[in-house]
């Protein structure tokens, strides 16, 4: 009966240890990504994130003055120019760590990325609804993947490159009496919803890459 008690405990706690994992993903070329849902636990360590650029996602985080002083200081030591540290928040990231990721200006390690409200003014700031940016969000949680949430939709009609080509010459091409069976087929199909894009995640990872172009980092 203990050891069957002492199992039970045990596996109550790698389930707790699962849970409190947290959640990171590595986006190449030299960036990695980190969802925070509790301080300081979840802030990567020094030898995961310091040697490259991070995202760090404060989207709807919790945390009081101790929370943000812990943030204040794991941004001064991981933080640098060469790995800069990209900071996701929104207006239900709490007060206390608003505060200490606060517009720093031009050049600075930490750039804040988010939807801005009275209270909240980021860096650089994107329109996204707040049900939309709450879904895409979960979305991550819930098993999709970070490409689903960051590519556009590619699925879409193309223009034939012939026909292009021939418009550029100032050619006209015959019109159709009756549809292609390839538009027909286009036409009776039903139009899929829109891709959920985590616009504010997106634009962090096309921050780190024109930076990268630049050579700024």
């Amino acid at each position: 009966m203990k050891i069957l008690l002492a199992r039970f405990l045990l596996l109550l706690a790698l389930v707790g240890l699962a849970r409190a994992a947290p959640l990171s993903r590595d986006l190449g070329q030299g960036l990695a990504y980190f969802r925070v849902h509790q301080l300081p636990a979840d802030l990567p360590t020094a030898e995961a994130a310091r040697r490259q650029a991070c995202i760090l996602d404060l989207r709807y985080v919790d945390g009081s003055s101790e929370e943000a002083t812990a943030l204040s200081a794991w941004l001064k030591f991981n933080a640098t120019a060469h790995a800069p540290v990209f900071v996701l928040a929104n207006a239900q990231t709490s007060a206390a760590l608003l505060s200490v990721v606060a517009p720093r200006g031009p050049g600075a390690s930490v750039v804040v990325l988010g939807v801005p409200s009275p209270a909240f003014t980021p860096d650089i700031a994107l329109k996204v609804s707040a049900e939309t940016e709450r879904s895409a969000y979960d979305a991550l949680e819930h098993g999709a993947t970070v490409d689903s949430l960051l590519a556009e939709n590619l699925d879409k009609p193309r223009n034939d490159e012939a026909k292009l080509a021939k418009d550029r010459k100032g050619e006209s091409s015959a019109v159709e009496e009756e549809p292609s069976a390839d538009l027909a087929d286009l036409v009776a199909k039903p139009k899929l919803p829109p891709p959920l894009i985590d616009a504010v995640f997106q634009r962090a990872v096309q921050l780190h890459r024109a930076l990268l172009a630049l050579k700024k980092i």
